[in-house]
C-alpha cells in the first residue's frame, strides 16, 4: 500500500496536491492526518467520494510500502501519522513542497522542493508530462480541487510569492475541466455569523503600533470552543484596517487541563519580514508573508507579545542617504568654464556636477541642462557660477528614504547633496531612489539567491551553506574589520556569480576572491582604505603575503599551500570608476562608489555584488539584471562602447559563454561585430592620434586572455566562437579562422600528443603561434612582439617562412634518411611542428617520420669508443660520429662490429 499524507488542518493546496499525486502514483491512498480547514471540509462534504481518501484507522501500517508527503516537511505537522515514517520496511519517502526555507526533519529518500506559489503547481507540472492525448486525464472534481489549491495559496495569483509557473498550471487545470463557479464559491466563501461577531470584537480591540513607517496590529480573541475559518477572519481584518502586518491569536479552553489551545494567524505586507521563520520555533510555519501556528499554551498573551516583539525586530530600517548616495562626489570650482564642465560630464557620464569653493563648501549644482543652454547661447568659456543653481536643498547621511522621496517630489529635485559637518560627502539622485524602490518591490520569488529549481535563500545563507567553512570564516572576519571602520564591504564579480550558479550540495572552493570596500567618506579613510583593511587582515593571518598597488587603490593577500586556506588570492579594492582615454588603452582609475565600480565591469553576470557588512548583510546588488541573465544563461554586456574601450572583453565574453554553457546575447553580439568591423583595433588606427601610443588591451591584456582560453580544456569551442565572431582580428586585422587554419590548429594537437606527451613545451603558446603563423610572413614577428611573446617565440615566427622554404625545396631532394636528418636537425621541435602544419601531406610524412624514427637515432659508437680504438681526439671525432650515424640511418651498419669496420675502412690514418 502506498500512502499520501498532507499536514494537519489540511488546506486546499495540500488536498489539491495530494489528489494530483494519486495520478502520479496510481493505487495510492490519501489519508487526512488531522482535520481540515472549514471551507475544505465543506467541499469534501459534497465531493469526498470522488477522491481516493481513506481513514487513518483503516490503514494497516505493516502494509505501507511508500509514503508521499505534500505541502509539509516536518513531523510535527503530520499528527499521529508521523509514526509511520519510522517503519523499517518502507521502500521510499518522497516529499513535494514549496516552503523552501523550512529545514526538514523527515528522512526522505527524494525531495521535490521548489520556490513556487503552491505545492499543487509542482504536481500539476508533473501531470502535464503524462498527458499524451488531447482528452483530459483528470476528472472535473479533481481539476477543481487542484485549481482551488493554487488559487487559495497564491491569492488568485496576487501574492508576491506567485510565479509564472503557477499561472501556467492554473491554465492547464482549466483545460482539464476545473469549475470556475465552484472555485468562486470557495475562494471567497464569506464570513460565518460567528466570525462576523469576532470581526467586530477584533476591530474594537485591535492593538496597533507604527514601526519605521509601517503599521502593525495584533489581537488575542477568546471563545469557549474552537472557531474554524480564522484565516478568513485575518484576511478581512487586514483589508479593513489597511495595516501592514497582523498577528491574530485565538484561544479556547481544553478539558481537564489548565492549558489553552492557541492558534495564531500571521499576515504581513512588509518587505524582508518572514512569518514562517517567526513561527517555526513554536512549531508553526508557512510562507514569509502568511503563516500559522497551533499549540497548547498556558500564557497565550505573553506568547503573543513575544511574537509581536520579534516581528518588530524583523521590520527593516528604511535605507538612509548614506546607503543610497554616490561618493565621492565629482566637484568643480565656481571658475570652471562651461566647456570644461561639459567635458567632465561626458567623461564620467554624470547628469550634473557639484560646485564647491576653495574651502570645500558646497555653493551650487550645475546640471547637464544648464550646461546645454549655456553652450547653445555660445558661452562655452563662461564660468559655471553664472549658470549653477545656488539655492540648494541638502540632506544628511541619516536622512531616510521616505524623507528623500518627499523632498524630491515636493521641490521637483533630481539630486540632493549629502552634507556631514558642512562637508559634501555624497549625492543622492532620482535614479538612486528609483533603483532602491524597485529593489524593495521585487517579488519574493525573485529575491537574491532564488534560482529556479533551487531552495530560496539569502546570499548570506548561500555563502554559509556552500562556501568552504574556512573561506566563510575569513569573509566574516574581514567584514567585521570593515564594520568597525564604518565601511561597507562587498563580495563582487565571479565569486557571486559562481555562488549563485552552484548547486545546493556543492562546496564552493574559491581560489580567487574579489572584495570592494565602499563608504569611506571620512578624511582618515581618504588614503587607501583597501590597503588598511588588507593590513588589518594580515595581522590575523600572518602567513599571507601582502601586495599593495597604490596606483589602483588595491591590495592583495596571497596564501601558498597554506594548511587551512591552501592556495588563495584575495584582492581588496576601494570602490572606483575608470575612464579610457582612447580605445584599447589602460584605464584611468579614480575613487568612486560601489555602483560606479560595478558599472565599469564587463558583463552583467560579473557586475553582481553581495554585501557582507551589517545592517544589510546578505543584500544582493544587481543594478544591471545580472541575476536574470544567469537564469537565462546569457552573456550580456553592460554598455555599447564596452568593446570599443577594451577588446579583451570580447575574449572574456567568449570564455565565460563556453565555460558556463551560456549564449552571447543578441545585442551584445551586435556590439562585438560592430567594434571589430569599425577597425578601431587596427594598430595603424590606434597610432594615428598619437605616434607610438601603446595599446595595452591589444598587448599584455590580450595575451592574458588568449592564455586563459588556449590552455583551458574548452579551447576548441572557444576558438571556434572567436573565429565565427571575427574576433581574431583583434590580434591582426587580416587574421581569420578559415578552414585551413582550423585544420592546422587541430593537427597541432596530434603533434603535441605524439611528440610532447610530457608537456615540455607550452601548449597554449604553441596554439597561439600557429594562429599567428597563419598571417603573412611580414606580420608574424610584429604581432609576436605586440603580444609580448618570449624572444625565442618571436624569433621562430620571424624565421618560419625561410625555414619552411628551405625544407620544402630540399626535402624532396633527400634520397636517404641521413640526408633528411642533416636537413631537419637544424630546427627545434616547435619550428618543425609549425613547418609540418604548413607543408603538403607528402612532405609532412617525411618530417613526421624524421621525428618518430630518425630524430632519436644515436651513433652506435661514442667518443670513448673511438679512443679505445686508438683514434686521437680532435675535431675529426664529430665528422667520424656523424658518418657512423649516417651509415646507421641508411642501413649500412647495424651493430658495433660493423661500425668499427666502417671506421677502419674510411679513417685508416687517423689512429695514434
Amino acid at each position: 500500500m502506498n500512502i499520501i499524507l498532507c499536514h494537519t488542518t489540511a488546506d486546499f493546496d495540500a488536498l489539491g496536491a495530494a489528489v494530483g499525486l494519486t495520478h502520479l502514483h496510481p493505487g495510492s491512498r490519501l489519508v487526512l492526518t488531522g482535520g481540515c480547514h472549514p471551507t475544505v471540509k465543506q467541499f469534501l462534504a459534497l465531493h469526498r467520494d470522488e477522491f481516493a481518501i481513506i481513514e487513518r484507522r483503516s490503514v494497516n501500517p505493516e502494509q505501507i510500502r511508500s509514503i508521499y508527503i505534500v505541502d509539509s516537511q516536518t513531523r510535527s505537522r503530520l499528527g499521529k501519522t508521523a509514526e509511520w515514517l519510522d517503519l523499517p520496511h518502507l521502500s521510499e519517502i518522497i516529499i513535494y513542497d514549496h516552503h523552501c526555507e523550512i529545514q526538514t526533519d523527515i528522512p526522505a529518500t527524494h525531495t521535490y522542493i521548489e520556490a513556487v506559489g503552491a505545492s499543487t503547481t509542482l504536481i500539476t507540472e508533473k501531470l502535464q508530462t503524462l498527458q499524451n492525448k488531447p482528452t483530459p486525464i483528470l476528472t472535473p472534481a479533481e481539476a477543481t480541487i487542484m485549481a482551488l489549491g493554487i488559487h487559495v495559496d497564491t491569492g488568485s495569483l496576487t501574492f508576491d510569492h506567485t510565479t509564472p509557473r503557477d499561472a501556467a498550471a492554473l491554465a492547464w487545470l482549466m483545460q482539464q475541466g476545473a469549475s470556475l463557479s465552484v472555485i468562486g464559491e470557495y475562494v471567497e466563501p464569506g464570513l460565518s455569523h460567528q466570525l462576523q461577531d469576532l470581526l467586530k470584537t477584533a476591530l474594537e480591540n485591535l492593538q496597533r503600533s507604527t514601526v519605521r513607517k509601517y503599521q502593525i496590529g495584533w489581537i488575542l480573541l477568546h471563545t469557549d470552543e474552537y472557531v474554524p475559518g480564522l484565516s478568513s477572519l485575518a484576511s478581512s481584518l487586514i483589508d479593513l484596517t489597511e495595516i501592514d502586518a497582523l498577528l491574530l491569536a485565538h484561544t479556547h479552553s481544553l478539558k481537564n487541563t489548565t492549558e489553552k489551545s492557541l492558534n495564531i494567524i500571521g499576515r504581513s505586507r512588509i518587505p524582508d519580514t518572514n512569518l514562517s521563520q517567526l513561527f517555526q520555533p513554536l512549531g508553526g510555519g508557512g510562507h514569509n508573508r502568511a503563516a500559522a501556528l497551533s499549540r497548547r499554551d498556558t500564557k497565550p498573551q505573553a506568547t503573543l507579545e513575544k511574537l509581536v516583539d520579534r516581528l518588530i525586530s524583523q521590520i527593516p530600517h528604511p535605507p538612509t542617504a548614506r546607503d543610497l548616495m554616490s561618493s565621492p562626489v565629482r566637484t568643480i570650482p565656481p571658475e570652471t568654464s562651461i566647456e570644461e564642465a561639459h567635458r567632465i560630464l561626458l567623461r564620467y557620464g554624470h547628469s550634473g556636477l557639484s560646485v564647491v569653493d576653495s574651502s570645500g563648501e558646497l555653493v551650487g549644482i550645475i546640471s547637464r541642462r544648464d550646461i546645454d543652454i549655456a553652450l547653445h547661447h555660445g558661452f562655452s568659456h563662461a564660468p559655471v557660477k553664472g549658470y549653477m543653481t545656488p539655492q540648494l536643498k541638502t540632506i544628511s547621511p541619516e536622512t531616510t528614504l521616505p524623507e528623500i522621496e518627499e523632498l524630491m517630489v515636493t521641490y521637483d529635485i533630481g539630486r540632493l547633496p549629502v552634507l556631514e559637518n558642512n562637508r559634501l560627502v555624497g549625492i543622492v539622485t532620482r535614479t538612486d531612489v528609483l533603483r532602491e524602490l524597485h529593489q524593495q518591490q521585487r517579488p519574493q520569488n525573485q529575491q537574491p539567491g532564488c534560482i529556479p529549481g533551487e531552495t530560496c535563500k539569502s546570499i548570506t545563507q548561500l555563502l554559509e551553506d556552500r562556501l568552504a567553512p574556512q573561506l566563510w570564516q575569513l569573509l566574516t572576519l574581514v567584514a567585521e574589520l570593515a564594520e568597525k571602520r564604518g565601511w561597507q564591504l562587498y563580495l563582487i564579480g565571479g565569486g557571486v556569480r559562481d555562488l549563485l550558479l552552484s548547486k545546493f550540495d556543492d562546496t564552493l572552493l574559491l581560489t580567487d576572491i574579489d572584495l570592494v570596500v565602499d563608504g569611506c567618506h571620512s578624511d582618515s579613510a581618504a588614503t587607501a582604505p583597501a590597503v588598511e583593511l588588507a593590513k588589518a587582515l594580515q595581522k590575523i593571518y600572518p602567513t599571507a603575503r601582502l601586495e599593495v598597488h597604490g596606483q589602483f587603490q588595491t591590495a592583495a593577500l596571497l596564501w601558498h599551500n597554506d594548511l587551512v586556506l591552501d592556495s588563495l588570492w584575495i584582492d581588496i579594492a576601494t570602490a572606483r570608476t575608470e575612464f579610457y582615454p582612447y580605445p584599447a588603452a589602460n584605464p584611468e582609475v579614480e575613487v568612486s562608489s560601489i555602483r560606479q565600480d560595478l558599472y565599469r565591469r564587463d558583463f552583467t553576470i560579473n557586475a553582481l555584488a553581495a554585501r557582507l557588512t551589517k545592517p544589510r548583510a546578505g543584500e544582493l546588488l544587481d543594478f544591471f539584471g545580472g541575476l536574470s541573465d544567469l537564469q537565462e544563461k546569457q552573456i550580456r554586456v553592460l554598455h555599447p562602447n564596452s568593446f570599443i574601450e577594451d577588446p579583451t572583453r570580447i575574449y572574456r565574453g567568449v570564455r565565460f559563454a563556453v565555460r558556463l554553457g551560456f549564449e552571447i546575447e543578441e545585442k551584445t553580439e551586435e556590439y562585438i561585430r560592430y567594434a571589430i568591423n569599425s577597425g578601431v583595433y587596427d594598430r595603424e588606427s590606434v597610432g594615428k592620434v598619437e605616434k607610438n601610443r601603446r595599446a595595452p588591451a591589444l598587448e599584455t591584456r590580450l595575451k592574458s586572455e588568449l592564455k586563459y582560453i588556449l590552455q583551458a580544456h574548452y579551447w576548441k569551442p572557444a576558438l571556434k566562437l572567436l573565429g565565427s565572431l571575427g574576433a581574431l582580428r583583434c590580434i591582426h586585422r587580416t587574421l581569420e579562422l578559415d578552414k585551413r587554419l582550423w585544420q592546422q590548429v587541430c593537427l597541432l594537437d596530434r603533434c603535441l600528443q605524439r611528440f610532447d606527451s610530457e608537456k615540455n613545451l607550452s601548449h597554449w603558446q604553441m596554439r597561439l603561434e600557429v594562429l599567428i603563423a597563419g598571417l603573412e610572413s611580414e606580420y608574424r614577428g610584429l604581432v609576436g612582439k605586440n603580444l609580448q611573446l618570449p624572444v625565442d617565440s618571436i624569433k621562430r615566427l620571424e624565421e618560419l617562412e625561410l625555414a619552411k622554404v628551405m625544407v620544402m625545396e630540399n626535402l624532396p631532394k633527400c634520397d636517404t634518411p641521413s640526408q633528411v636528418v642533416w636537413l631537419l636537425r637544424e630546427y627545434d621541435l616547435p619550428m618543425l611542428i609549425l613547418i609540418i602544419l604548413q607543408c603538403e601531406r607528402s612532405m609532412r610524412r617525411r618530417v613526421w617520420q624524421y621525428l618518430i624514427e630518425w630524430a632519436n637515432v644515436k651513433p652506435i659508437l661514442n667518443g670513448n669508443d673511438l679512443k679505445l680504438m686508438g683514434y686521437k681526439p680532435g675535431r675529426q671525432f664529430k665528422l667520424m660520429l656523424d658518418d657512423i650515424l649516417a651509415a646507421t640511418l641508411d642501413g649500412k651498419v647495424s651493430d658495433r662490429s660493423e661500425a668499427e669496420n666502417f671506421l677502419a675502412q674510411n679513417y685508416p690514418r687517423v689512429r695514434e
